[in-house]
């Protein structure tokens, strides 16, 4: 079992940065540069959607509306995955939510992930 937990949401005016980080405790047997890790997000009544997923070996790609402004990385030695979310928009504002999965790749979709974070508020006013 792999836990994960989200920080760094908060509230931000339009056009400003934030940093989202997620630190993972990979399960027994598994090491965490092994594992594909993701950023999702989600509004109420809506569908979660992907943001960025970074494969086990660095290769990352995003969702067309965060292309050019948001940065997915990872720090293997810290077990943390991160998220650089620069010329924030209104629509940006959801809770972010960190996953992963065993296998070294992942597609951008919610079903190639198996573990879950609680999530974390991003809001972004206008």
């Amino acid at each position: 079992q792999v836990q994960l937990v989200e920080s760094g949401g908060g509230s931000v005016q339009a056009g400003g940065s934030l940093r989202l980080s997620c630190a993972a405790s990979p399960g027994s047997g598994y090491t965490y540069s092994g594992y594909s890790m993701g950023w999702f997000r989600q509004v109420p009544g809506k569908e979660r959607e992907g943001v960025a997923t970074i494969d086990s070996d660095g290769t990352t790609s995003y969702a067309d509306p965060v292309k050019g402004r948001f940065t997915i990385s990872r720090d293997n030695a810290k077990n943390t995955l991160y998220l650089q979310m620069n010329s924030l928009k209104p629509e940006d504002t959801a809770m972010y939510y960190c996953a992963a999965d065993p296998r070294w790749w992942s597609r951008l979709r919610e079903s190639d992930f198996r573990y879950w974070g609680q999530g974390t508020q991003v809001t972004v006013s206008s």
